[in-house]
């Protein structure tokens, strides 16, 4: 578990200007009645993802009578996230007791054979997907008033008594989202693996956008700014839902902490307010965010409008580095980079600012603003020769990280990314940490999308595509509709929160492969 640190005393500052500029691009959600498709049965096997067998048509669902103990799993056929009714009925004699069953809502067929009663895991319990519901009198409309995301639904009676059974008449969800499939056409390829990469990445990018760009429609339902950067990218070359990603930068600009960091997150209900989250990598991708998005929308005056803020970021990491130009790392949760334990985040953190100054850099450029470009110019130089000297080792080849010298791929993928090093060496560093294969490997779709990145961006485009098929395709392979939050190939149960159960299976940063398809492939 990360170290956490809580300021219940934070003092934010709100800029209502903004803060009016956002919500005057608030979407309206559009909502799609989506019945589940047939019944299954999801039966446990010797690996660690269950098999998913089709049991009945759903024409048949009024036919089965619950009694205490009986199951029914429901397949939707797709990832949804919506609002779900319930039309129930009884058979039998009189109903001379409460119906009492429980819902259980899974975005993959593994949530279904998970047991909530064991988990042990340091996020709360309150995540877990699952409704005890007593009714009365049947028979019944049931509307869950909760927004769920899930592709399967168990009903299981709990309860009925010896006279009586429950019978589930019909089943239906509104889903919503600010886009619909129908926006975008599919890339065209023979190959059946990019055509399904590209289908499952629209489909967590769209479940993904609702009032705001979301983490995850399961969890955390919140606005994180690492995962904006990413679904924007995407959203540019698909959707093209551009008041959305404006509406997400003016919301991070409108409240900040007093000195002008921008949070990690944010929160839109039951009123906007920032996270007490703050992650010195996620606030700098603040201006990498702003400028993809003046260049996808020509967006001039939010451009200028939100320059002072992704200015003030760079300051702020600015005053992060030693007297020989390296980053300190902080303590506890400072910054993320990837979910691997035990990552030392000195080097790649080193790179992020790199990137990200020269970023902000070309902001300052094309608003004609010289002095902050000269200034960025001038911090773009000291940091990247601050690397080489110190953080190259020559023998190795390879960026090293923190006082024990760490050898990462996150390391290597951000100075590539970072532009630290040509795409010759960079190339050459992407080989040798590849045949390496550290101790301190990838975890995230966040992390292995840079690490895709640096391939492409060092010419290395088959090996990319290998890899997007290997890792994005390791989930599809394990039944996948949307990608996941954190998938490990190795250890394919991993989890960052003590027990996969609270796992994000429809989570934004691991969309990419729609926009890596489309900028580098199609």
């Amino acid at each position: 578990m990360p170290e956490v640190s809580i300021d219940l005393n934070m003092v934010r500052v709100t800029n209502d200007d903004f803060v009016k500029k956002a919500e005057a691009c608030a979407p309206k959600l559009q909502e799609t009645v989506v019945k589940p498709v047939s019944i299954v049965d999801v039966v446990k096997t010797e690996n660690i993802y269950p098999d998913v067998v089709v049991k009945d048509s759903i024409e048949n669902l009024s036919s089965y009578h619950l009694a205490k103990g009986d199951k029914l799993c429901l397949d939707f056929g797709d990832h949804q996230v919506g609002y779900v009714t319930l039309k129930l009925a009884s058979v039998g004699s009189p109903q001379d007791s409460p119906a009492f069953f429980r819902l259980k809502f899974g975005e993959i067929a593994k949530e279904m054979t998970e047991d909530s009663a064991d988990y042990d895991g340091w996020i709360s319990r309150g995540w877990i997907q699952e409704e005890f519901i007593h009714i009365d009198v049947l028979p019944a409309e049931l509307k869950l008033p909760r927004r769920y995301a899930f592709r399967y639904l168990e009903i299981e009676a709990i309860d009925t008594s010896l006279k009586w059974q429950m019978v589930v008449e019909d089943v239906t969800c509104v889903s919503v989202s600010s886009v619909n499939m129908d926006q975008v056409k599919p890339i065209k390829s023979d190959d059946e693996m990019i055509r399904t990469l590209d289908k499952v990445s629209l489909r967590t990018l769209m479940n993904c956008m609702q009032s705001v760009f979301e983490d995850g429609p399961k969890r955390d339902r919140r606005l994180w700014l690492g995962d904006l950067r990413l679904q924007a990218l995407a959203n540019y070359d698909t959707f093209k839902n551009y008041d959305l990603v404006k509406r997400c930068l003016y919301l991070f600009a409108g409240q900040t902490r007093d000195d002008g960091m921008v949070s990690a997150c944010l929160f839109t209900e039951p009123k906007f307010i920032v996270d007490d989250t703050f992650l010195l990598d996620y606030s700098m991708f603040y201006g990498a965010a702003l400028l993809d998005y003046y260049k996808a929308s020509g967006d001039m005056e939010t451009l200028r409008d939100l320059s002072k803020c992704a200015y003030r970021q760079m300051e702020l990491a600015g005053k992060q580095f030693d007297e020989k130009d390296l980053l300190i790392c902080g303590e506890g949760f400072w910054a993320f980079i990837d979910w691997t334990d035990g990552l030392d985040k000195q080097a790649a953190m080193q790179g992020v600012y790199i990137y990200c100054a020269k970023k902000v850099r070309e902001i300052a450029e094309i608003l004609g603003d010289t002095e902050k470009a000269a200034e960025l110019a001038k911090e773009e130089k000291a940091k990247t020769e601050a690397a080489k000297k110190y953080l190259l080792d020559s023998e190795a080849g390879l960026f090293v990280s923190g006082p024990d010298r760490q050898i990462n791929y996150a390391s290597q993928v951000w100075m590539v990314l970072a532009g630290a090093v040509d795409k010759e060496d960079g190339a050459q560093i992407l080989e040798k940490v590849t045949d390496m294969k550290p101790e301190k490997g990838m975890v995230s779709p966040y992390m292995n999308h840079h690490y895709v990145e640096a391939l492409l961006l060092c010419g290395k485009k088959e090996q990319a595509l290998d890899y997007m098929k290997y890792y994005w395709g390791g989930m599809i392979s394990h039944g996948a509709d949307t990608f996941w939050e954190l998938y490990n190939p190795e250890n394919p149960a991993e989890s960052p929160y003590g027990s996969s159960i609270v796992n994000s299976y429809c989570h934004a940063w691991s969309c990419t492969p729609t926009y890596l398809l489309r900028k580098y492939f199609a």
